[in-house]
């Protein structure tokens, strides 16, 4: 059984983009490997959050996270900081990491070029972090998108020359998984290719958003003025909302709007209607499901508790390992 990790920074609540780009083949991937699913609040302390603010995003992840079917009984669930572990691991693995290959790194060059004020060693050290995440459960899976297809190169490179330097095979060169050819791409209601909530909050359908906040969003989504002849190619705005409504609605209701375009009789608020009436009804379970959690401190301090226990199960085997073969041990 292959063990699958996969992390998300604890920025906010999850929104459509995430549940279609990954949540949705979480749940079925825990019934066929040993996941290991983590909320890294660490990774988020290069921002600098509010102290209030990382707790409640903490909490609303774990929330959703649950609400959109994840099994704490199937999978390991847990806090990124609750596993103090992963800090020994990052310690360890950083005295065979050289400066000029983090100061290479596209991410960190970019964060440089887009914050200057807050070049902080977290951030150059964030791909040791990472592969610290990667490597204490030895992992042989890892989903990422295109933009951390790097990061995983790097932690490829930090586990070979691991084992090169002290001639073992100890770690495990984890491989990049992207669920095939079936992901679906959720872009975002500004005319934007990804939904993004860094980018553009109110361009994000978040999980725990209410029919009311939906049926907003998506009636202020950007559109066009129409096709002027049959044939015409869709703009990126009006292309967003039919991939949006390929994900939520029938195949009935898509033909129907297909043909209208094609036939240059489409009305954009009819179809936005229907757009935020499916979103809504698709939302709905994970909705309830996330309004019950939310008001269910101990079950949730509960599934924290369990996830610690078994992440650190893990965790300590490869750190106790890895001191013994770097030759750290007791009198």
């Amino acid at each position: 059984m292959d063990r699958v990790l996969s992390g998300i920074r604890p920025t906010g609540y999850l929104h459509l983009g995430n549940y279609f780009g990954a949540l949705k083949n979480f749940v079925r991937m825990q019934e066929e490997n040993n996941c290991y699913f983590f909320i890294a609040d660490y990774h988020s302390l290069t921002t600098h959050p509010k102290p209030g603010d990382l707790g409640t995003n903490i909490k609303n992840v774990l929330v959703d996270y649950l609400a959109a079917g994840l099994d704490p009984e199937k999978c390991t669930i847990y806090i990124q900081s609750d596993v103090p572990e992963v800090c020994e691991l990052t310690l360890l693995l950083a005295m065979n990491v050289y400066v000029g290959e983090l100061q290479r790194v596209p991410s960190f060059k970019e964060k440089v070029r887009r914050q200057p004020n807050n070049v902080n060693a977290g951030l150059l050290t964030y791909p040791i972090l990472m592969a610290s995440d990667i490597l204490i459960h030895r992992a042989d899976k890892v989903p990422v998108g295109k933009d951390q297809e790097q990061h995983l190169e790097l932690t490829r490179d930090f586990a070979q020359r691991f084992n090169h330097f002290y001639g073992v095979d100890y770690f495990k060169l984890p491989v990049a998984y992207n669920f095939g050819d079936h992901l679906v791409k959720i872009p975002g209601l500004d005319g934007s290719t990804k939904m993004s909530k860094s980018d553009n909050e109110a361009s994000c359908i978040f999980l725990s958003d209410s029919p009311e906040l939906i049926r907003k969003k998506v009636m202020k989504a950007v559109s066009d003025s129409g096709p002027t002849e049959p044939g015409q190619p869709k703009s990126q705005a009006v292309e967003n909302l039919f991939q949006l409504m390929e994900a939520v609605s029938s195949p009935d209701t898509l033909a129907f709007f297909e043909e209208a375009y094609q036939k240059c009789e489409i009305r954009y608020g009819d179809m936005k209607k229907q757009l935020a009436e499916d979103i809504t009804s698709f939302v709905a379970p994970i909705h309830e499901r996330i309004m019950t959690l939310r008001n269910d401190d101990d079950y949730l301090r509960k599934v924290a508790k369990l996830g610690a226990e078994k992440a650190r199960e893990s965790a300590s085997k490869t750190v106790n390992d890895v001191r013994e073969i770097i030759g750290i041990r007791k009198l």
